[in-house]
């Protein structure tokens, strides 16, 4: 039992100083934000301590979580997204005036869920993880309670998510039926082997926790909450959500991706080729088409959940690898574009249209440099990290016979490019209107921001560092 909390460390570590903070937030004076500093030393250290236990590979508690390897990965991953966030959040929320303890808090929370979805070797673990993380989704979205967006938002969000839980808990609950087990290493062996007891069941559980694994990586066609969501909710929580987020629902898809599509021949591949294709395509024809610029990331958001679905379909050593390459070079795209974002919209929901940002590289010239970067690398643009992403994962598809996505993709990208240089044509080539918009300092965004341009720029110069590494977790 001690090696166990040895090897597991980071969730066991993460897990009390989530419940700690809420204690602290009670003893400490509102006026010192004490919980502010307490999260994100509770995220550091959780993150150092995934990085220490990397090496130490296998399970712990009876098989119902997994150490090291990718889980840790994915753990320094969620670490820095929450600490990036934290770092984005603090000025944002002082300036709409509306600082409380229990942001930071929920932050911590829904890091701390990532981090179980991340470790689960057992589908009940994997729920508990989703549920802990959404919880905290449902409360930060609806953080602005005197703005109506927000509070729809949230309100929207939890009853969609609330749906799509059942979905899972059904499907969960057929694939129990069926295999007899909710161990993924146990159900891939029951399903290799044919020890299955309802055939049927298995199409069904695998189909419904499909959908509600799609739900949760907004992929088509589940994806109708996001851009109301994320138009609603905090510009930086939408920003953490669309990343942080997003790469938990991969992590929890990737055991069940080895459990059940690696064991299902070409059926379930085939339908998780159809929801990436629709999801590219939808969530890039939507958003040529918004005005408004947090609801056109939202949808862009909806197309890159395809980008990393084809690494899925492929399930091959090259997918699994693009995938964690792909989720680690989006989150500080889109992390460090939301954050800039956050800088130059006032009073929650003004200067969010497309048309503000005329002229913005004369009055603000780094941060429309910047802006120009990030959207730069979205669109997959070489050399830029989000190129090597989307190359990694087309490579994956067509070695496993997936031409036709690979070509659906390339034709998704080229349509991306234009609402993402459309966003840079209006900061360099087009005129203000009146003395154009102002943009806030950026304080403490500005780590934020430093720390997203510096691994965006070092995923482009070294793609092969991350791949390196990912590889070795799927030999």
């Amino acid at each position: 039992m001690g090696m166990d909390f040895l090897t597991s460390a980071p969730i066991v570590l993460i897990s009390f100083l989530s419940v700690l903070c809420i204690v602290v937030d009670a003893l400490t004076p509102k006026s010192e934000r004490i919980t502010f500093y307490f999260a994100g030393f509770s995220m550091l250290a959780a993150m150092l301590m995934a990085a220490f236990t990397m090496p130490n590979t296998g399970t712990a508690f009876n098989g119902m979580i997994t150490t090291g390897g990718v889980a840790t990965f994915f753990d320094i991953l969620f670490c820095m997204g929450g600490l990036l966030t934290l770092f984005a959040a603090r000025p944002y929320i002082l300036r709409e005036n509306v600082e409380h303890d229990e942001f930071y808090t929920l932050i911590l929370y829904a890091v701390a869920g990532m981090m179980v979805i991340a470790h689960a070797h057992n589908l009940l673990i994997t729920f508990i993880g989703i549920e802990i993380m959404s919880v905290s989704f449902y409360v930060l979205a609806g953080y602005f309670r005197s703005n109506t967006k927000s509070v729809e938002s949230a309100l929207k969000y939890f009853l969609l998510g609330a749906f799509a839980t059942g979905f899972l808990v059904f499907g969960m609950s057929f694939l129990y039926g069926s295999t007899g087990t909710l161990d993924y290493t146990v159900m891939a062996n029951n399903i290799q082997s044919g020890m299955i007891n309802f055939p049927m069941l298995l199409s069904v559980g695998t189909g419904l926790l499909i959908v509600g694994l799609s739900f949760k990586m907004a992929a088509f066609p589940f994806h109708q909450w996001v851009p109301d969501v994320y138009e609603g909710a905090p510009t930086v929580v939408t920003g953490f959500m669309s990343t942080a987020g997003k790469a938990a629902s991969v992590s929890a898809l990737m055991p069940i991706a080895y459990a059940i599509i690696g064991e299902s021949g070409h059926q379930v591949a085939g339908l998780l080729a159809i929801i990436a294709a629709g999801t590219m395509l939808v969530g890039n024809i939507s958003a040529v088409v918004q005005q408004n610029i947090k609801r056109m990331l939202a949808y862009s958001s909806v197309a890159h959940a395809g980008y990393i679905l084809m690494g899925f379909v492929a399930n091959n050593e090259k997918g699994m690898t693009g995938i964690v390459y792909y989720v680690t070079a989006y989150l500080f795209m889109q992390l460090g574009a939301f954050v800039l974002v956050s800088l130059i919209e006032r009073n929650i929901d003004k200067q969010l249209e497309l048309r503000d940002y005329a002229g913005l590289s004369k009055k603000h010239p780094v941060i429309a440099a910047l802006m120009a970067f990030f959207m730069f690398s979205l669109a997959g643009i070489p050399p830029m990290a989000g190129f090597f992403g989307k190359y990694y994962l087309f490579i994956a598809a067509i070695e496993s016979g997936y031409t036709w996505l690979t070509i659906v993709a390339v034709i998704s990208s080229m349509i991306s490019v234009y609402f993402y240089i459309g966003l840079v044509v209006q900061m360099y080539f087009k005129d203000a209107e009146g003395e154009g918009i102002d943009a806030h300092q950026p304080g403490l965004a500005g780590l934020t921001l430093t720390v997203a341009t510096f691994f965006v720029i070092a995923l482009g110069i070294m793609p092969s560092t991350v791949e390196q590494i990912a590889r070795s977790f799927f030999k």
